[in-house]
């Protein structure tokens, strides 16, 4: 081998490192600003005499929702397994059947929504802002985590070779597990911490 061929062999997976690295950054700067949010969340319950000053979300549909995200992780990273073990076909079936729970979480928070503007506004006190903030917040990030997944789903094989491109799809996944993470601490404290606080409100 020559030298310049090994230095174009190191090139490219530095690229693919670089690639990871880029993603790891990004996400590290998304986690920041959810963090903002949960400190205002927690901010703005210290200057209340009562928090939440509504009644707290249910549970059932958001754990459902938990459970769809955490499934979805699993399957995302068995297809990247059988991507690397060069069976395309069925991490590509894999990966969509990761979508569909993401898009199916879509729908399920589309129907939490409904129930939950029937109780409290983004426009009816502080604590309806920032809870319809941060989940809305992460919405967003799921639909963007979704148009990856979706890329990722799209890339053609690998020239000369049937085997899905592994980078990308783990890149994809490393996002996606970042969002099914937020949600579980999404879950925790705005749902679940409410009804077992002892300032909040009882189911």
């Amino acid at each position: 081998m020559s030298a310049t061929t090994a230095v174009s062999i190191l090139d490219l997976r530095l690229d693919e490192r670089r690639g990871s690295q880029a993603m790891v950054w990004f996400i590290l700067t998304e986690l920041g600003l959810f963090v903002v949010l949960f400190f205002a969340y927690f901010y703005m319950g210290s200057l209340a005499s009562h928090w939440p000053m509504d009644p707290p979300p249910k549970l059932l549909m958001a754990s459902i929702m938990v459970l769809i995200l955490l499934v979805s992780s699993g399957v995302v990273t068995f297809s990247e397994r059988l991507a690397t073990a060069g069976r395309t076909g069925a991490a590509r079936g894999a990966l969509l059947v990761t979508i569909l729970m993401g898009a199916a979480f879509v729908v399920m928070q589309s129907l939490e929504y409904r129930e939950r503007l029937k109780v409290v506004k983004p426009t009816t006190d502080a604590y309806g802002s920032i809870f319809f903030t941060i989940t809305t917040f992460h919405g967003a990030h799921l639909v963007v985590g979704l148009a990856i997944l979706v890329f990722a789903l799209a890339l053609p094989d690998l020239e000369g070779k049937r085997k899905l491109p592994h980078r990308p799809l783990h890149n994809a996944a490393l996002y996606w597990h970042f969002v099914d993470a937020v949600w579980i601490v999404v879950v925790a404290l705005l749902y679940y911490l409410p009804h077992f606080h002892g300032g909040g409100f009882t189911p």
